[in-house]
């Protein structure tokens, strides 16, 4: 259990759920709400991101890219403890358990009411499965190719938060796209920094992530944009949200990221990025709780009663 517990890679759960949960909050803001639809989305963002690291665990393990070279902890099947049968099993069962909650999911959301709606998310169920296990395992791997920036950003970013939004509501939100993509580029400045981290081990073994296409020094750039856009989008949408004063202390949420970019910026040594990805991840999943709290005035009202 220990084993699978590591290999299922629970830091990297957070990250995975800040698009529904502020999805829920700004569906809780405009007075749509439903718990079922809130549970059963959170269970199947959470089977999604479980299933991707242990395709990753697999994928990378059986086609040698995690070795010695590599410089993240060390993976289940590179540390033999897990077998890749074994493994491929647990990909199949977590793949039918992410389906079923998926299942249950849109019939909560739309109950028979909505054909259209229902097959339109059934086919990105099985899309968003497919690709969790593409990115790393099969010939023709995406991640190897350096998609995997793409289908992040589309998938933990647009989908999880616009997604979640429209079953609660059936409509689409112009304002809600600025969060969205903001949770978007967080999401793949994580996954940049893992392949900033591996750049070296990946280019040996064949994994042509977008660092190893464009170097470090392009990568670095990069992130300063994704993270920098992103405070920059939710800085916007708050002020067309016409947010009170009082309702922009997510603004909190900004000086971990602040002091992760500096970071960045005087490190030389890859070894030393690898504690940044959890800081990212917790930090993005910080501001979606927090933006959500002074969006519904949660902790704005709590605030203000205190003073």
């Amino acid at each position: 259990m220990k084993h699978w517990i590591e290999a299922a890679r629970l830091r990297t759960l957070p990250l995975s759920v800040s698009g529904i949960i502020l999805g829920s909050f700004y569906a809780m803001f405009q007075s749509f709400f439903n718990w079922n639809i809130v549970v059963f989305s959170l269970l199947t963002t959470l089977g999604l991101q479980v299933l991707s690291n242990f395709a990753n665990d697999y994928g990378d393990g059986v086609k040698g890219t995690d070795n010695q070279d590599r410089i993240g902890p060390k993976r289940a099947i590179q540390k033999g403890v897990i077998s890749p049968k074994q493994m491929k099993k647990a990909i199949i069962l977590t793949s039918l358990a992410t389906l079923f909650c998926a299942v249950l999911l849109i019939y909560f959301a739309f109950k028979g009411s909505y054909l259209l709606y229902s097959l339109v998310f059934f086919f990105l169920g099985i899309l968003a499965i497919v690709s969790a296990i593409a990115y790393t395992v099969g010939k023709k791997a995406y991640g190897y190719h350096g998609y995997g920036d793409f289908f992040v950003f589309i998938f933990f970013g647009l989908v999880s938060t616009l997604g979640v939004y429209f079953m609660f509501s059936k409509l689409l939100d112009g304002l809600l796209f600025l969060p969205a993509i903001a949770i978007g580029f967080l999401s793949v400045g994580v996954l940049n920094l893992n392949n900033m981290r591996d750049e070296l081990s990946d280019r040996k073994s064949g994994k042509n992530t977008i660092v190893v296409k464009n170097g470090g020094s392009w990568a670095k750039k990069y992130h300063y944009f994704l993270v920098l856009a992103a405070m920059c989008l939710v800085l916007v949408f708050a002020i067309l949200m016409q947010f009170k004063l009082e309702q922009y202390l997510f603004v909190i949420a900004y000086y971990p990221l602040i002091v992760h970019l500096v970071r960045l910026s005087k490190n030389e040594n890859p070894k030393l990025i690898d504690p940044e990805l959890k800081k990212l991840a917790l930090s993005t999943f910080f501001m979606s709780i927090l933006l959500g709290f002074c969006l519904i005035n949660l902790i704005p009202d709590l605030f203000v009663n205190y003073l």
